[in-house]
């Protein structure tokens, strides 16, 4: 087993930190940290639907949007003003994906619960550690719409959590680093539900095909990984 980065295990998490009410403004924020990978999450609620939603569709709707800022990375990215990487369209449409899976709409209401995550520093993970900041702001935020009295229940359906697993050298290791990442053989995002229910598995070999028996132990590193994300929300 070769070693890794701060001595983890294979199927260890990073550290992870998780800093709830971070903004002032933001009716939900939370900063959450996996090691080096830091992401400012807030959940903004407006009034009203897209409008590309029928009027009569009893649904609200949650989106999102990703943004990497310019000092994230180890060189300088340039911010997307006009135009949207394909990365972080993909992104935040994963983002979007993963959460309203877990939401009643319907009671949501007639509004718009918009998360945005903003990589403070990136060092892996990054849409991953997005979606669980996601996932902690979006609650903060319905809970303060009951508290204002307009919710008469948390629309989440249950928590839900996700993960990077990848294969290196022939070893299944969890939640990697930027230097793992990089040089992964497969690549999987995985997204799952308290419940151990799938909303994503994203598994992508970069190079020489996987086996079966390689996929069940990313399933089960992921699996494991994300019962203990939730249990620290």
């Amino acid at each position: 087993m070769s070693e890794r980065l701060n001595f983890r295990k294979n199927n260890e998490l990073r550290k992870i930190n998780i800093i709830k009410d971070y903004t002032k403004h933001a009716l939900g924020s939370v900063l959450v940290e996996f090691g080096d990978t830091r992401v400012l999450v807030t959940a903004s609620v407006e009034e009203g639907k897209p409008r590309w939603m029928d009027k009569t569709d009893p649904r609200g709707w949650v989106t999102a949007e990703y943004s990497l800022l310019p000092s994230a990375t180890h060189t300088r990215c340039q911010r997307e003003r006009n135009k949207i990487s394909g990365r972080t369209q993909e992104i935040q449409r994963l983002i979007g994906r993963s959460l309203r899976s877990c939401v009643n709409l319907e009671k949501v209401g007639d509004r718009t619960i918009t998360i945005d995550a903003d990589v403070l520093q990136a060092d892996g993970g990054t849409r991953c550690a997005s979606i669980c900041g996601g996932f902690i702001a979006m609650n903060i935020a319905f809970e303060k719409l009951i508290q204002q009295g307009l919710l008469t229940e948390n629309p989440i359906i249950e928590p839900i959590a996700a993960v990077s697993v990848g294969l290196i050298d022939g070893e299944v290791k969890l939640d990697l680093d930027y230097s793992e990442d990089s040089t992964a053989q497969v690549d999987s995002n995985v997204v799952m539900t308290k419940s151990s229910k799938i909303i994503e598995f994203q598994t992508t070999a970069e190079g020489a095909p996987f086996d079966k028996s390689q996929l069940d132990e990313i399933y089960n590193f992921a699996n494991d990984a994300i019962q203990k994300i939730i249990s620290l929300y």
